[in-house]
């Protein structure tokens, strides 16, 4: 009873107050234990619903959707930034893939086309025969009045980002570096490489 753990002195009530905070603490321990157990058991029926249904990848991807899609998507509402995927045609092996689409990189013209990237490009990443990764910069004449007035003569720089996942479907995001709106430059860019790859049965 209360008249045992309290009898009055400093001591006592102390003890009380001690024996009183334990209680409480050790009831929220198991509050927070049940609702972690409860999360796990949902997120685990998840997994399993969807494993039974779709197979281990689909679960694998529902648990880590990061894994479903690397590549990043464009800033919301970007106007210097496309991002789109191609698909190789039926049977294509990723190898054969990350060939044709260094094919079509290395087919743009170093001077440029329609008046766009007319400081050239590089390959400055290039995993493409191994994770099927790869990055290219490409660089403005820097002649214009935007990259003079703007960016003190110099030229604008873009990224084209490749991502080949095990299909052979082949992911694409082409950004600017700097500057609100790009004028259509990346669009124009990722259209050029999307053509060479069109004429060879691909889906763009």
């Amino acid at each position: 009873s209360r008249s045992l753990l309290f009898d009055g002195s400093t001591s006592g009530y102390t003890s009380y107050k001690i024996i009183l905070f334990t209680m409480k603490v050790s009831v929220l321990i198991l509050a927070l234990t049940a609702s972690a157990a409860n999360a796990y058991s949902v997120s685990s029926s998840r997994r399993q619903v969807f494993q039974k249904a779709f197979g281990t990848a689909a679960a694998v991807a529902v648990a880590s959707p990061q894994l479903a899609q690397a590549l990043e998507q464009c800033p919301s509402g970007s106007n210097n930034c496309v991002r789109t995927t191609w698909t190789p045609p039926s049977g294509t092996s990723k190898a054969d893939a990350a060939k044709a689409v260094r094919d079509a990189l290395l087919a743009y013209p170093q001077e440029g086309q329609n008046d766009v990237d007319g400081g050239g490009w590089t390959i400055a990443e290039d995993d493409l025969d191994g994770s099927g990764k790869a990055r290219v910069e490409y660089k403005s004449s820097g002649k214009k009045f935007f990259a003079k007035a703007f960016n003190g003569g110099k030229p604008f720089v873009d990224d084209l980002k490749i991502e080949i996942n095990d299909s052979g479907v082949v992911a694409i995001k082409s950004q600017s570096r700097v500057g609100d709106s790009d004028f259509g430059v990346n669009k124009a860019r990722v259209s050029y490489l999307a053509a060479g790859l069109q004429s060879k049965g691909w889906g763009i």
